[in-house]
């Protein structure tokens, strides 16, 4: 009884250290890994231990025997990742080479002292390299009141399973010499200067936080938005609240085929009762029952070939939702279908050509998949009143009618103050890491990057993880060769002068708080019922038993 991973893979790599005979792949030391869309048993050499179920942290693996019927083509689809081999054996191995976190060198002056700037998976992977060694601290700030990035407020509300990671960042905050910083702005309540006066170094995870805008005219009337909006706004991101989300026309388009889109488009064509079940905002629910939508169109570029979405992706939505092509985006299918070679393309390519005509009667809202329309312009005077393509390649025109048009062209980096920023990339240059001034392209001492801030907006949740330890490794050995100052100041100095400048500061215990209430708003029905505004997170932060300072400094003797 062979297992199988399904959609809700997160790759980070945790099943693969897990199995005992190596059959998950590809693993974070192949060249495959980081672009990889999932993570493939082996059907062949899987025993069956079920050690990989345990070790992965969303849920995504299960027997092939236990699959809901929607999971059944990733039987195939794990399968089809290795050769034929007439029902011999593969040579089984020892465990995959596992990624050891490096040495540290203690230094009698202290213990190796590290802030890291975020709280998205880039920065708790690395905050749990780190802490593999006892007597390491690491600071983590976030100027959010709530932790965890775009796991908490990037994934669709519909995708609880992805959302499990989060119980291996609890856990990595619960380890000793962790501390929370939370509602505390780099930059604005402290600097980096700052940080560096009481760290060895400074590790920045913020990720790519601005969307990348289409530039074609009326982009600016209302009506017009992101896709990454819109889940923001969907999971109740405070700064997102207020987003005009218009959902009285039978039309939404979205310009972009990522998962991003895929995951936009499932949600405004899906059954508010059941999204009721999540931890969907309550706004956006409330928006969502009153929605008109009946057709939401994913508007890409290229041919069908070049769809940017993951197969699980495509798979997870086909099983659940009504989605169609018109008769000439099938005769595209079917002309790529015939000279493409790449098994993973053929694979979405083979998918698509099953999917109905959109000439078909329709039982409720669906979502159609358009291809080779490039955006001319955004239609409507006073708000959006619809879109403009032109047929990719030709002169032909061709416009859509529509209520809200949303983009979905990637994320972007944007610069950190006192940092270099390199605009044309959207990152900061680095080196593995370490990064650069790039006048001298020499490490800036004790300044490192992790995540999209480092390797753009690629790669899924778990792609950090490996991320994260590569930075880490380079910043140890840069403590162990002694080219890193010690702090100038202690952990009570940092505490009196983030206090002092942010009183409002939320740590760990005020994040548990708040955690705890949101769950326990949630009630037997729902995950959590989220709250949506800062003052709202405060004052369920305000609830938590505060230490005092000599309290918190004691801990901190104790690290």
């Amino acid at each position: 009884m062979p297992h199988v991973i399904t959609q809700s893979c997160c790759s980070d790599g945790s099943c693969v250290y897990a199995c005992p005979v190596n059959c998950i792949h590809p693993s974070p030391d192949e060249p495959g890994f980081a672009t990889a869309e999932m993570l493939y048993i082996d059907p062949v050499a899987c025993v069956d231990c079920g050690a990989c179920v345990s070790a992965c942290p969303v849920g995504a693996i299960a027997p092939d025997s236990k699959l809901e019927p929607q999971q059944l083509p990733f039987i195939e689809l794990n399968a089809s990742f290795y050769p034929k081999r007439e029902g011999k054996l593969p040579p089984t191995s020892k465990l995959a080479p596992v990624l050891e976190a490096p040495m540290i060198h203690p230094r009698p002056s202290g213990p190796l002292t590290v802030a890291i700037v975020g709280s998205g998976p880039a920065a708790m992977y690395a905050a749990d390299e780190l802490l593999t060694q006892k007597g390491v601290r690491v600071n983590v700030f976030e100027k959010l009141p709530t932790p965890y990035g775009l796991v908490r407020a990037g994934v669709a509300p519909d995708h609880q399973t992805t959302k499990r990671v989060t119980w291996l960042f609890d856990r990595t905050a619960r380890t000793s010499g962790f501390t929370f910083y939370l509602n505390v702005e780099v930059g604005a309540h402290v600097s980096h200067a700052e940080l560096m006066a009481h760290h060895h170094a400074v590790l920045y995870a913020v990720g790519a936080p601005n969307d990348r805008r289409l530039d074609v005219e009326g982009m600016g009337l209302p009506g017009c938005g992101t896709a990454t909006e819109l889940v923001a706004w969907i999971n109740g991101h405070p700064d997102c609240t207020t987003l005009p989300v218009d959902l009285s026309h039978e039309r939404v388009v979205i310009v972009g085929n990522g998962n991003v889109a895929l995951d936009v488009a499932r949600i405004l064509t899906s059954d508010p009762d059941v999204l009721a079940r999540t931890d969907i905002s309550d706004q956006g629910l409330a928006a969502l029952r009153d929605s008109r939508v009946q057709e939401v169109v994913i508007a890409a570029r290229r041919g069908p070939a070049q769809s940017a979405f993951t197969l699980p992706e495509l798979i997870g939505l086909t099983a659940t939702h009504e989605v169609v092509l018109d008769t000439a985006d099938h005769d595209l299918v079917l002309r790529d279908l015939a000279c493409e070679t790449d098994p993973l393309t053929r694979n979405k390519l083979e998918i698509l050509s099953k999917l109905p005509d959109a000439s078909a009667p329709s039982a409720g809202p669906r979502i159609r998949l358009a291809y080779r329309l490039t955006p001319q312009r955004v239609l409507g005077e006073s708000r959006v009143e619809g879109m403009a393509f032109a047929v990719t390649g030709t002169d032909e025109l061709r416009s859509l009618e529509a209520g809200l048009i949303l983009t979905s062209i990637g994320y972007r980096g944007k610069p950190i103050r006192d940092l270099p920023f390199d605009d044309d990339a959207g990152v900061v240059p680095n080196d593995a890491g370490r990064v650069l001034d790039p006048g001298s392209e020499t490490a800036v001492p004790g300044t490192y990057v992790a995540g999209w801030i480092k390797r753009g907006p690629t790669g899924f949740i778990g792609t950090n993880k490996s991320c994260a330890a590569q930075t880490v490794a380079e910043l140890v050995a840069d403590y162990n060769a002694g080219r890193l100052a010690d702090p100038s100041s202690g952990s009570a100095a940092l505490d009196r002068l983030v206090r002092g400048r942010q009183p409002d500061v939320v740590d760990g215990a005020g994040w548990k708080a708040i955690d705890t209430a949101e769950i326990a708003r949630g009630g037997d029905s729902r995950p959590r019922d989220k709250f949506t505004t800062i003052p709202e997170m405060l004052d369920a932060a305000a609830s938590a038993p505060t230490p005092s300072l000599g309290r918190r400094l004691l801990a901190g003797l104790r690290r």
